[in-house]
């Protein structure tokens, strides 16, 4: 099975499955001291933060909304075990010396605004795809692709963006089917990617064109969930068994796949600052093997 499915599909489906559980609708975030008890953990994803972008009439505070989401995520109550950064952290630029520089300073308000949390990150097509990830593995991490565990549960970075026709390679493929030989059948995965894995909107560059090849290999575990960013939005998409999570953008926000006919940023509408932007909390309950999701908004001060 194959399809897009709505929040109460979701939240259907996540009952009788047991694989995931929708809960943006909740109005604050719960997770206590009481979740740890349990053995629970919770990490925080952000997504496309491009700094460098300008564009008033997209988002005319560019370098106030990562700040904004940094502070948000200081407040609050529990601190997550880890914090991800799925891509696109720069905006694009043909210039390398530019490049490097927002590549610098991005990197200084990260990680002086959150320190203390270990950080993950993932490069985007906006940071990597023009120097095949070369300014990305200098600045942010040695290589674009890798796993770690964390309290049981496997955690994979997939790089589909450093190539600039988006595949993942057959190279990294191959390290794939090596990672996953070293994971237990009943393992939790989680993985994350800039681009969706899945074909959602291919002529909005919206795809990856070998990512069935890593569903297959992942198809034969059956706790794995995805997060990924580049759609600016939120998405949740099921292909089997694995559920695909698109987290909203920190800098603009992008239409529905197809529902206008050309892709471009959402205006900022002044009677709503910051609407569309926003970023993730994601609880993982061992126990029952579930992932709760609560999505966050970026708020004016």
């Amino acid at each position: 099975m194959t399809a897009n499915i709505s929040k109460r599909d979701f939240l259907k489906l996540a009952g009788v499955g047991g694989g995931a559980v929708f809960a943006s609708s909740l109005p604050g975030y719960v997770s206590s001291a009481a979740a740890a008890e349990k053995g629970e953990f919770y990490f925080v994803q952000l997504s496309d933060t491009h700094w460098g972008f300008t564009g008033d009439k997209v988002n005319p505070d560019p370098k106030g909304t990562l700040p904004k989401a940094i502070d948000a995520v200081n407040a609050l109550p529990e601190k997550p075990d880890f914090i991800v950064f799925t891509g696109d952290i720069t905006h694009t630029t043909d210039d390398d010396k530019e490049r490097d520089r927002r590549m610098v300073e991005a990197k200084e308000i990260i990680i002086k605004g959150l320190k203390g949390h270990r950080i993950y990150f993932l490069a985007g097509e906006h940071d990597a795809s023009l120097d095949n990830g070369a300014a990305f593995k200098k600045h942010f991490h040695k290589t674009t692709y890798y796993s770690f565990n964390h309290k049981g549960v496997h955690f994979i970075a997939i790089d589909n963006v450093s190539d600039p026709k988006a595949m993942i390679g057959e190279k990294q493929l191959a390290w794939l089917a090596a990672d996953l030989k070293k994971v237990k059948k009943n393992q939790q995965i989680v993985v994350f990617t800039h681009r969706p894995l899945f074909d959602l909107a291919a002529d909005w560059d919206w795809a990856t064109p070998d990512g069935q090849k890593a569903i297959d290999m992942l198809m034969p575990f059956p706790h794995v969930t995805v997060f990924y960013g580049h759609i600016h939005q939120e998405n949740h998409y099921m292909t089997d068994h694995i559920a695909h999570h698109a987290a909203k953008g920190l800098m603009f926000p992008l239409p529905v796949a197809h529902s206008v006919p050309k892709k471009a940023p959402i205006p900022w509408d002044p009677a709503a600052p910051y609407k569309g932007l926003g970023f993730r909390g994601v609880e993982d309950q061992l126990k029952q093997a579930e992932i709760e999701i609560i999505e966050f908004p970026v708020v004016k001060a």
